[in-house]
């Protein structure tokens, strides 16, 4: 039985060269990548925004080359405009990934750059599952936060009367001394420092 659900979030990850040239190189891949690209019929920034200061950039390389006064202060501030110009494209490729995590990293693989996968965690929901022994069950919760407690109860006659569990303070328990080859219910409760929440719909298992 899942308890947890997970899903893979795809992340984009710029990669940016330190070298003048290589930069050029690798803004101007991005560029190609997104052009006429499906997922991406546009931007923000403007394709030829980057394009432009791409083109700024490497004008200011052939000064800074030909050691230009005062070239290499203007390299730099260019390289710097164009770096926050794919930082603010990076930011338009996740939201078009995050719309549909299936698709995401084959989308930002598509707008040229580097696709990194993490977990995301589905809250957790209330479950039971059998226990490591005969006759005992584990029962996992959704947390009700720092400083909370949770009461349990079981019952073996479809609702009708219910047997306390120990309280614990964490959303988890192991209820032992149950009848195996019956179907039992159970159901908690948490306790903050708002008071006593209300009871959940009961979960059943087939107890082994």
């Amino acid at each position: 039985m899942t308890v947890i659900k997970t899903d893979h979030r795809s992340i984009v990850v710029l990669k940016i060269p330190t070298r003048v040239q290589s930069l050029i190189t690798y803004a101007n891949g991005i560029v190609k990548a997104l052009t006429g690209n499906p997922s991406f019929p546009t931007v923000t920034p403007t394709l030829a925004t980057v394009s432009a200061a791409i083109a700024d950039l490497q004008t200011a390389e052939t000064a800074a080359l030909a050691r230009t006064k005062g070239a290499v202060v203007t390299r730099d501030e260019k390289r710097t405009a164009l770096v926050q110009l794919l930082q603010q494209l990076k930011g338009t490729i996740q939201t078009t990934a995050d719309a549909n995590v299936e698709t995401g990293a084959s989308t930002i693989a598509s707008a040229g750059v580097a696709v990194k996968k993490t977990v995301v965690r589905s809250p957790r929901v209330f479950a039971a599952k059998p226990g490591a022994v005969t006759g005992t069950a584990t029962l996992v919760a959704a947390s009700a936060g720092s400083r909370s407690s949770y009461e349990w109860e079981y019952s073996t006659d479809g609702g009708k009367t219910w047997v306390s569990v120990p309280v614990t303070l964490q959303a988890k328990t192991t209820v032992a001394g149950l009848p195996a080859g019956t179907t039992v219910q159970f159901r908690y409760r948490p306790v903050t420092k708002a008071g006593e929440g209300n009871w959940t719909q009961p979960v059943s298992l087939l107890v082994a």
